[in-house]
């Protein structure tokens, strides 16, 4: 009878018995470009879109995103918002690092972007990267149980080696500058770089990576696909970190869904279910 008498409490004033469950998604979605033929995304765009509403994650970050792949993202996707801005001029030119998130479970308490450079805080492009690349966060808190969780998504330059490394250096140095509550918080994001480079050691020093802490691993080893259907996928450069308290990963996946042979994007999505401790 006082078991029961705690459970009705519990459930009576709100208090998560138990830690929340949050699903999430790093997806790069292929920029829009003719050159790619078949694969184009206008050919390929409705399946993506029904891809991640059928695994619904409450957090997405996506990569390579053009403003109107975001625009066509917000405006199918029910009971999703977004935030982030184009790298080129911080506001709708050039690529995004959005994150999309379910506006009906959660609200955004705070959010930004600074670029990948010695300049954070404006529009720049840093050390030897080829393109402006940015890093988008927020923070978020489930309108119900109040829980926060901080929420970074990145992509790394494809040729700057000095830019990947201090890159690395400079998000998680913003993470413990932003974080000063020790929130729980994830780092998604297309790295542009394998387990075995500098870059992802030193994340990997700091942070957890969710592949190699989950309970469940699902998929192939590789994210990068290339629209190659007959090849393995062998290439992991996207990725999804976590803080290395407060968070369980209970499932790691990378997503092979295909139709008619073909993949939504060149990139597979890497997908993760959490558990986060209650603040």
């Amino acid at each position: 009878m006082k078991k029961l008498l705690i459970l009705a409490f519990t459930l009576s004033t709100g208090i998560a018995a138990v830690a929340q469950n949050i699903k999430l998604m790093s997806y790069n979605l292929r920029l829009e470009t003719t050159t790619d033929g078949d694969n184009q995304w206008n050919n390929r765009k409705a399946w993506l879109a029904q891809q991640v509403l059928f695994y619904e994650p409450d957090f997405m970050g996506v990569q390579e995103a053009l403003p109107q792949q975001v625009h066509y993202l917000d405006s199918t996707f029910a009971h999703y918002s977004y935030i982030g801005v184009g790298r080129d001029d911080g506001k709708n030119q050039g690529e995004y690092s959005a994150i999309f998130y379910n506006d009906k479970k959660y609200k955004v308490v705070q959010q930004s972007t600074f670029w990948l450079s010695q300049t954070p805080d404006k529009v720049s492009r840093g050390w030897d990267a080829a393109c402006n690349r940015v890093c988008t966060y927020g923070l978020f808190e489930d309108k119900t149980t109040k829980q926060k969780l901080w929420v970074f998504n990145t992509h790394f330059d494809h040729i700057g080696d000095v830019a990947r490394v201090e890159s690395a250096k400079l998000i998680i140095a913003k993470i413990k500058e932003l974080n000063k509550q020790n929130l729980p918080f994830v780092l998604t994001g297309d790295f542009n770089l394998e387990d075995d480079s500098e870059s992802i050691k030193l994340i990997a020093s700091q942070l957890k990576d969710s592949k190699a802490i989950a309970k469940q691993v699902f998929g192939p080893d590789g994210t990068f696909n290339n629209f190659e259907f007959n090849k393995p996928v062998t290439k992991r450069i996207d990725y999804i970190f976590t803080a290395s308290k407060g968070i369980t990963v209970n499932k790691y996946a990378v997503l092979s869904d295909s139709k008619n042979c073909r993949y939504p994007s060149d990139h597979l999505p890497v997908y993760a279910e959490i558990s986060v401790s209650k603040n």
